[in-house]
């Protein structure tokens, strides 16, 4: 699938996601959503091997602005490396994660361990434990995954 494709579909998804309980009712009110009212639907990321990423939105507006989102990744699962247009910052709620420079060495990010995402910078996330993980990420822009065409 190509980059122009990839951002179209992943945007289309984001789209169908963004009525979550704030766009739908206004920032003015007060919203508790248990984990098992959380709805989570294919991406169009993937690992290569059929695998790929599931997301949810929290609240905000994934395809065209500001948004926090839960986004599970499968056991073993490598990232393509990637970009993103806007800036990022994740929080690892289940499993252990890496996010890091292609070639960079392995830093294990344990639940509840944070990391900050530079907009157009190449990095590779991986989830190295043997059980899916689950991240949240909280974005001020769009959202978008701009593959390289490298693995």
């Amino acid at each position: 699938m190509n980059n122009r494709l990839l951002t179209m579909v992943t945007a289309t998804f984001f789209a169908a996601l963004a009525v979550g309980p704030i766009a739908a009712s206004g920032a003015s009110l007060s919203v508790s959503t248990p984990v098992t009212e959380l709805k989570f639907g294919p991406t169009g990321v993937s690992d290569g091997s059929h695998r790929e990423l599931y997301a949810a939105a929290a609240y905000g507006d994934l395809a065209h602005g500001a948004h926090g989102t839960f986004v599970k990744m499968p056991a073993g699962f490598t990232s393509k490396i990637h970009t993103h247009s806007e800036d990022y910052w994740g929080v690892v709620i289940s499993g252990v994660a890496v996010n890091q420079k292609p070639g960079s060495p392995d830093i294990a990010l344990p639940v509840g361990s944070y990391w900050f995402q530079k907009g157009g910078e190449r990095h590779v996330t991986k989830c190295i434990s043997p059980n899916e993980c689950i991240f949240f990420i909280n974005q001020a822009g769009k959202f978008d995954y701009l593959s390289d065409g490298t693995k």
